[in-house]
């Protein structure tokens, strides 16, 4: 089975992926079934959650991200260019673990909430395309505009919801619910 094959893509989905699949193995499993199960499996809600692929553009909730270390790995496993959605409640995190990517990877930032001058701080000499948005419908519009065919708008906070919305379940949601208004 080829890695692209695999339900779930990112590193982290595939290095779990082949963990399952050497355990289903050792237990004598049958290859097809892996194989069956691996290809259509369907990822936790909020996750690297694809929602939709509007004129070219993809959308992915990762809604689930509050911290930094999982909007590392969702952004390390992106191929495409990125549009990232960020922010909720910023709570003075050290983003220094994101730089590189973010210089790599990220052609905008769209900032959602307020008290944001510690995530402005931090990415401004190395993403000067930073737009502040106060609504999911307005951070999903920001990028719709922004992005062309080929590029990946990336909900992934780095931080809580909780001045915007009541967790990253409700957070997520919007950002579904914004989507599909495009």
């Amino acid at each position: 089975m080829t890695l692209e094959a695999l339900a779930l893509q990112g590193r982290e989905q595939v290095f779990s992926s082949m963990a399952a699949g050497i355990g289903n193995r050792v237990i004598d499993i049958r290859k097809e079934s892996i194989k069956e199960s691996m290809s259509d499996f369907t990822n936790i809600e909020h996750r690297i959650e694809f929602v939709a692929n509007i004129h070219g553009i993809e959308f992915i909730n990762d809604s689930r991200a509050t911290n930094i270390h999982s909007t590392w790995f969702t952004m390390e496993s992106m191929s495409k260019p990125l549009i990232w959605i960020a922010g909720a409640m910023e709570n003075e995190n050290d983003y220094s673990p994101l730089l590189e990517l973010v210089r790599k990877k990220v052609k905008a930032i769209i900032y959602l909430g307020g008290r944001n001058e510690n995530f402005i701080n931090a990415f401004i000499g190395i993403q000067p395309n930073i737009c502040e948005t106060v609504s999911m419908d307005e951070a999903v519009m920001a990028s719709y505009r922004i992005g062309k065919k080929g590029d990946l708008v990336l909900l992934s906070p780095a931080c809580p919801s909780f001045n915007l919305f009541k967790n990253y379940e409700e957070r997520g949601e919007m950002f579904k619910k914004s989507v599909k208004k495009l």
